[in-house]
């Protein structure tokens, strides 16, 4: 009766372990699948390339814009705009806050926007 038993389990053993060797070969059919995602990436990175390029050339320089030009600014109201060119010029634009010129959370909103070009 031992035998028979031991019998089944070495079956039972033999088909779990021919059922992991299934279960592996399964993923290897998956590479041919994964190249076609790469390719729309890099569709996706042409395509996002000019609009990064495009805002580049909307930038505001701080030492020059006029109140009107910082007021149309997301964050900016009429008295940021008056301490913006009262402590002209600026070096850089993180200079809005290391001046203390704008709070930190305003500067964040427009930092994207802006740029502290140097008079020559």
């Amino acid at each position: 009766m031992r035998r028979k038993s031991t019998l089944g389990l070495l079956a039972l053993l033999a088909l779990l372990a021919t059922g992991s060797a299934f279960a592996q070969a399964a993923p290897a059919a998956k590479p041919t699948q994964q190249p076609a995602a790469p390719a729309a990436r890099k569709d996706t990175a042409k395509a996002a390339a000019p609009a990064t390029a495009k805002p580049a050339a909307h930038l505001l320089d701080i030492n020059t814009a006029t109140r009107d030009e910082l007021i149309a600014l997301k964050g900016i109201g009429p008295a940021y705009a008056d301490a913006i060119i009262k402590s002209r010029p600026y070096k850089s634009k993180d200079q809005l806050v290391s001046k203390k010129v704008l709070p930190n959370n305003v500067y964040q909103k427009v930092k994207e926007a802006i740029i502290a070009k140097q008079a020559k």
